[in-house]
């Protein structure tokens, strides 16, 4: 007889072992929030019900997703409790939260006058206005804006040479590396080109829309995802694989627009390459092949975002950087930072987020790198400031650590 599921998270699968609960950061640290167990597939029987039952504590789930990789029944724990927000929440997205979701609309805004904002948003006095107004902690650094996106430089810079190049990707660059650290997108297309791949960017791209989900703006993440999934469509209609470089980005890309947001992507899932699997393949496959920096060396730590771990691709950037002579790799534990996207940044999540992420800060300075790998900008943010070391992108690591002239000859010969 063939099993019926009444629910696509497979909640009624919960074998009430709570691994979910030894895992979740926010349990842990908080206990205003009752834990994924009985936030996800237990209380999701009593709202198939009635939707009475809805508890508002529900927004404590940072959507970690450490719950789902630890539960052996595959129950999308984290998606129950994400769906029950967007299905539930009467809230309204508060003007803060509205700000830190629209990265489309606060990108372009900042950036316009980066210096200026820059300078305000370090300022205690502005810092504590915020935090008295609009509920962002005084005691968070912000992230800076570029005062040119990477957008406008790969324009005028690069976009006329990336015909040239015997094979292509289209580059899905994000929020982050057009608005913030356009640095990171300018490593990206150094490293592509030299591996041979000519960088097109995906016209019409928008935000991932994970902020939007996450802060009760689901209409404008539909909107956002339904947007990007037509542009991805074009961009794989030219036979081009879509690379990533953001593990959040990614995540949502894959998975939250089908499961949450209720957007096919089906016909282009496949097509959608995180940058570090993405390259550790081409290079064991032989299709690119890497000639390394003579005297390179650096003690790097690398911190796997909990996005990477629920994806499951943290082993390829692992492998990746093992690759690199003269870079001494120290595995960090399996730990949250706290940051969680937009959560950190939050006043009533400021104390929490910092008690999270405590271990993984104190294990970082004990083993004192030079810096710490990481895919993901919200923990980089995090970690920068509060265990005190820099972080770096793996694309950036590699941008430093290949000889990109002699690589680029090599591959295009």
């Amino acid at each position: 007889m063939q099993e019926i599921n009444i629910s696509d998270k497979n909640f009624e699968q919960c074998q009430k072992c709570s691994l979910c609960e030894t895992v979740c950061p926010v349990m842990a640290n908080n206990p205003a929030y009752a834990g994924p167990k009985r936030s996800g597939p237990d209380s999701e029987r009593y709202r198939l019900k009635n939707g009475i039952f809805f508890e508002d504590s529900l927004k404590y789930c940072m959507n970690g997703k450490r719950c789902e990789v630890a539960c052996p029944s595959g129950v999308k724990i984290a998606d129950l409790i994400q769906q029950a927000r967007i299905k539930f929440s009467t809230a309204s997205p508060k003007l803060r939260d509205a700000m830190l979701a629209s990265t489309d609309l606060m990108g372009p805004l900042a950036s316009g006058f980066a210096p200026i904002v820059n300078i305000s948003l370090g300022l205690a006095p502005v810092k504590g206005v915020l935090d008295a107004t609009i509920g962002l902690d005084h005691r968070r650094t912000l992230p800076k804006y570029s005062s040119r996106t990477f957008t406008s430089w790969f324009r005028k810079h690069a976009a006329a040479l990336q015909d040239s190049f015997p094979r292509h990707i289209s580059y899905y660059h994000g929020c982050y590396a057009n608005y913030n650290y356009p640095q990171l997108a300018k490593d990206f297309t150094a490293v592509m080109n030299a591996f041979g791949y000519g960088v097109h960017l995906i016209e019409g791209e928008r935000c991932c829309g994970v902020a939007k989900i996450a802060n009760g703006m689901t209409e404008a993440a539909v909107r956002d995802a339904k947007a990007n999934i037509n542009a991805f469509r074009k961009a794989t209609a030219t036979g081009r694989d879509i690379v990533t470089v953001s593990t959040t980005c990614t995540m949502t890309l894959l998975e939250e627009y089908p499961e949450l947001l209720k957007v096919d992507n089906s016909d282009v899932k496949s097509r959608i390459k995180l940058f570090e699997p993405f390259v550790f393949e081409a290079i064991s496959s032989g299709i690119v092949k890497p000639v390394w920096k003579e005297g390179f060396k650096a003690k790097v730590a690398y911190h796997s975002p909990c996005h990477q771990e629920r994806l499951g691709w943290g082993i390829f950037t692992i492998e990746l950087l093992k690759m690199i002579p003269g870079l001494e790799l120290i595995e960090l534990g399996s730990n949250c930072c706290g940051m969680a996207g937009t959560y950190g940044f939050k006043k009533e999540n400021f104390k929490v987020s910092q008690k999270i992420g405590e271990p993984l800060f104190n294990e970082i300075r004990s083993v004192a790198p030079d810096y710490v790998a990481c895919e993901c900008e919200t923990c980089k943010w995090q970690i920068e400031m509060s265990a005190g070391v820099s972080v770096k992108n793996p694309v950036s690591i590699l941008a430093e650590a290949l000889d990109l002239e002699k690589t680029s000859e090599l591959n295009r010969a």
